[in-house]
């Protein structure tokens, strides 16, 4: 399979750097007249990806938010990964998923291989049990042509106090983070594309990449930012965050696109207003 690097990027020329979240929140499905249930959030999904088929590259499930509703919330989520494939969408599924041995490899085939029904292109996951427990996820998106995004520095306040935290030799741990996604992108550094291996930063947290001396440029790898829009982040800020890395950034906008629903021709300019500005920023 192509790789994920090269698929985004394709993807990214097409229809711009910008990731919709699906994130059936109970507010959210209340002002779209559906019901808080599985087939609510299943509805939900349905309807953004319709509405976005042919102008956005790129959405990212939020994947507790179906999960809440039980078996049956898992099953909707399954149908709307599916359906963003069959619109030829990449999905990145908001799972957060970080553990240690065979409990890793589980979640990683879980998301990351061919056969399983919640395959996505690409998954979140968590490095905060070490950033090696995470290569059965690592390993097997790179034998799948999938890609993984890893949590690095993110805009709760209570992160700070792990992610900025120093290790024995000195540096931040967001750091080490950093440059261990930059070796496992080594290879496709030389085949000039980007590697599958991103992180995520968000788009609020201001000046912490030069406080924990991180070289985002030098990860070669895509730059999932949430924060856009609805958090607060506006150029002035992404600006500050990815500097010299801004052709790397994937935006997130979910609350500033879903909130312009459950109409479609409503939701197709909220996402082209937002690809707009996300395109003069990092041009």
């Amino acid at each position: 399979m192509v790789s994920y690097g090269v698929r985004l990027d394709e993807a990214q020329r097409r229809y711009g750097h910008v990731c919709v979240g699906i994130d059936p929140h109970p507010g959210l499905l209340d002002s779209w007249g559906l019901p808080r249930s599985a087939e609510g959030v299943r509805a939900f999904g349905l309807r953004v990806i319709d509405a976005l088929e042919g102008h956005i590259g790129v959405v990212k499930p939020q994947s507790a938010l179906f999960e809440e509703y039980g078996s049956a919330g898992i099953a909707a989520l399954e149908d709307v990964l599916a359906h963003a494939r069959d619109a030829g969408i990449l999905t990145i599924l908001d799972v957060k998923r970080g553990d240690i041995g065979s409990t890793m490899a589980a979640y990683a085939r879980a998301y990351l291989c061919d056969d399983s029904p919640l395959r996505a292109d690409a998954i979140t996951i968590s490095p905060y049990l070490g950033f090696g427990s995470l290569a059965p996820a690592i390993d097997l998106a790179a034998q799948t042509g999938r890609g993984v995004y890893v949590l690095t520095l993110t805009s709760n306040l209570e992160a700070v106090t792990l992610q900025h935290a120093t290790t024995a030799a000195g540096r931040a741990v967001a750091r080490d983070i950093a440059e261990e996604a930059a070796a496992r992108n080594a290879d496709a550094r030389e085949k000039h594309h980007l590697g599958h291996v991103g992180l995520v930063v968000g788009a609020t947290t201001g000046s912490a990449v030069n406080a924990c001396g991180i070289d985002l440029a030098a990860v070669n790898g895509s730059l999932l930012a949430p924060g856009l829009g609805a958090q607060g982040a506006g150029p002035a800020q992404v600006r500050e965050v990815f500097a010299d890395a801004l052709a790397n950034v994937l935006a997130s906008s979910s609350r500033g696109v879903l909130r312009a629903g459950p109409d479609a021709t409503s939701l197709r300019d909220a996402a082209k207003q937002t690809v707009e500005e996300v395109e003069d920023l990092i041009a």
